[in-house]
């Protein structure tokens, strides 16, 4: 299934994508005469984990057939939500493609290079990202986004997947000026709406194999990224299973596993050309879509 949430007047609405369109999966709830154990919220499906899924695709089979009537809704009306509203830890990973190292000439780490965000970073599909008023080096970086759904702790390499509720695109915004001001990474990966995710969470079913999927990133129509993640030095599942010996994930926690060549900073300095005002930024995965953003100057700056 593809998953994803959608602005209302009442709030945040949960959505799954169909043949047919957006089936609003909160109204049809709503719409019952009886209670309901199905989610009806994205957060309700993260803390359900595999049984929530399992309920919400035998509802969503059961409206598709009138009962309750579907309510289909046209995505290209929607405004969109991030896929996880609320993630309690956003991990992120550094130096994991194999290329991206190659080309810069970077020693390959024993053990996964992590950092970390936090909700404020957290934007949806289509929404428009704000460059900070005191940076002027903002670089994009497509990266595939791993969502928790089962408490995590000390799993192995081999049971890890059944801790992945399900994957989505992400772009893991860097203010490169700010980034390396200090010795620590977070000035320039903290800033407001730094971590677009979406427009879907794809559950593994879907997915397949997450190991091998294409990724490609365009600015502005202009093919910029394009690699795949099967380039990467940690796949999924050592992702988990490493991050776990360090701290408990929980489910909604999202892992960014990395970036491939191919982002502005690793471009000779003449011809690096950082992001700016009126540019839109689209991450494309294989089988999980495109996420688009667009960016503009920080108000009143």
């Amino acid at each position: 299934m593809k998953l994803l949430t959608f602005f209302t007047p009442e709030g945040l609405s949960l959505g799954v994508k169909t043949d047919k369109g957006v089936l609003d999966i909160t109204s049809s709830i709503d719409n019952l005469s009886h209670n309901c154990d199905v989610p009806k919220t994205m957060d309700q499906v993260l803390q359900g984990g595999d049984k929530s899924i399992s309920l919400l695709r035998t509802f969503a089979k059961q409206v598709e057939n009138n009962n309750p009537p579907p309510i289909f809704l046209q995505e290209d009306k929607l405004i969109f939500g991030p896929c996880v509203p609320k993630p309690g830890k956003i991990i992120g990973v550094g130096l994991n493609y194999k290329g991206y190292l190659k080309h810069s000439n970077t020693p390959t780490p024993k053990f996964p290079h992590l950092f970390n965000k936090y909700i404020n970073a957290i934007r949806g599909h289509k929404a428009t990202i704000y460059l900070p008023f005191n940076s002027t080096q903002v670089d994009y970086e497509g990266e595939l986004v791993i969502v928790i759904g089962k408490q995590t702790r000390n799993v192995t390499k081999e049971d890890a997947s059944h801790y992945i509720l399900g994957y989505c695109n992400g772009n893991d915004l860097s203010a490169r000026d700010l980034q390396y001001s200090t010795t620590s990474w977070f000035p320039g990966k903290c800033c407001d709406g730094f971590c677009p995710i979406g427009p879907y969470l794809v559950t593994p079913d879907e997915v397949g194999d997450p190991n091998t999927l294409a990724l490609k990133v365009y600015v502005n129509g202009e093919l910029r990224q394009n690699s795949n993640t099967s380039d990467m030095i940690f796949g999924c599942s050592e992702l988990v299973s490493a991050i776990s010996q360090l701290l408990t994930l929980e489910p909604g926690d999202i892992i960014l596993t990395g970036t491939p060549e191919g982002i502005v900073m690793t471009y000779p300095e003449a011809a690096r050309v950082w992001l700016k005002e009126g540019d839109v930024v689209d991450v494309e995965l294989d089988r999980l879509g495109r996420l688009t953003n667009k960016f503009a100057r920080e108000p009143g700056h």
